[in-house]
């Protein structure tokens, strides 16, 4: 199978897929107009070329957009006021609106529920700590994977994202910040994790759009060094390989939520046609490649993957590789038989994984009061 833009496996919700059944298809909306985010510096100049506009604007237009974070066209004072309507109809569709957005952590905690053009819901949520500011975005409306404990599986997918609403998903947190809007003065954003909602390697190419535009130096694209970047996958093995062949020194998070393949085919169904040796595997050459170590991401589900067995097998699978398990205190959705494993239970898994030599931290559990967890707000507003 390509991994050209890897289609999401579309299963039924409530349905487990015979093993190696999985139907790969990518269900389509509307097109996302074109924006200037979605292509690199040479094909900007193109589109205004084509568009019958000077070329030459397209860097004057990226600083805006990039640098100085702005989204009114009357702010574009180097840029003569004739031309300003039909650059920014060039090149500055709208791709998303604000429906809502919730904060808790003393208002540094936002998450925002975005409508698209298309009337597709996504979320994304701002995280300021002391030292940093992290924004996690979603790079599908919807997911395809249908993990049984998450309320974003559970909706299906509707659509991939195209690179730019992902992208201004980031710029719209980084102006928030500039202007002084979230708690603790103007600041900018250090840290994105493609942890929302969707599955961000089954939207291959639109995903790495995003890491170029969002590394890419001013006034090309953002800025941010790509140690900073976090892309996170349920273990579709062929584009992890893909990404390997990239060399970007992305940190790679693999959603493992299970040390055997018997519970991970209930809890990541897509297991079914890659088992967790394969998905390791794949993890462990990209730490090779990369020299980067791999997020083993562990979502603790009371009674189901908390036992002590299941910590002492993961911890052999793990030891003396370049990894650090992330433990995650599970996120209930409303009305869901999966919940968050006993206080006493996480620590018992934790020292487990400590004793084999695994890193092992558990994750800050921001976000519980605001529908956190990805996909619940949009779940809670449809």
């Amino acid at each position: 199978m390509s991994t050209q833009d890897l289609p999401t496996p579309s299963v039924p919700v409530g349905t487990r897929p015979e093993p190696g059944r999985l139907v790969f298809e990518a269900p389509r909306r509307g097109k996302p107009p074109r924006h200037l985010a979605d292509l690199n510096p040479a094909e900007r100049k193109s589109a205004l070329t084509e568009a019958g506009l000077p070329g030459f604007r397209a860097t004057q237009l990226s600083k805006h957009y990039f640098g100085r974070l702005v989204d009114d066209p009357a702010d574009w004072t180097d840029v003569p006021a004739a031309q300003r309507e039909s650059l920014h109809a060039a090149l500055f569709p709208r791709l998303m609106t604000a429906v809502r957005e919730i904060t808790c952590d003393g208002g540094t905690t936002r998450k925002t529920l975005w409508r698209l053009h298309d009337g597709a819901m996504v979320e994304s949520v701002l995280m300021r700590y002391p030292d940093r500011v992290t924004m996690c975005v979603s790079s599908q409306a919807g997911c395809g994977m249908n993990c049984p404990f998450c309320a974003t599986g559970q909706a299906g997918l509707t659509r991939n994202l195209s690179a730019a609403e992902i992208v201004e998903q980031v710029v719209a947190g980084a102006r928030e910040l500039a202007r002084g809007e979230v708690p603790g003065g103007p600041g900018r954003v250090s840290n994105v994790v493609f942890m929302g909602m969707g599955e961000p390697l089954a939207n291959y190419n639109a995903v790495l759009g995003a890491v170029r535009r969002l590394t890419d130096p001013a006034p090309d694209g953002l800025g941010l060094s790509q140690r900073h970047l976090t892309v996170s996958t349920v273990g579709l093995v062929p584009a992890i390989e893909k990404l390997t062949a990239e060399r970007l020194n992305l940190t790679l998070a693999v959603s493992l939520h299970a040390p055997d393949d018997d519970l991970r085919d209930e809890l990541v169904p897509v297991n079914t046609r890659w088992r967790i040796g394969e998905v390791l595997g794949a993890a462990w050459e990209y730490a090779r490649t990369t020299k980067r170590r791999v997020s083993i991401e562990y979502a603790l589900i009371r009674d189901i993957n908390d036992q002590a067995w299941r910590a002492d097998l993961l911890g052999k699978r793990l030891r003396g590789k370049l990894a650090h398990v992330n433990l995650i205190p599970l996120n209930p959705t409303p009305g869901s038989k999966w919940t968050a494993s006993r206080p006493q239970d996480q620590d018992a898994f934790a020292r487990v994984l400590e004793a084999y030599g695994v890193p092992v931290t558990v994750r800050d559990t921001r976000g519980r009061e605001i529908d956190g967890a990805c996909g619940q707000l949009a779940a809670a507003t449809a």
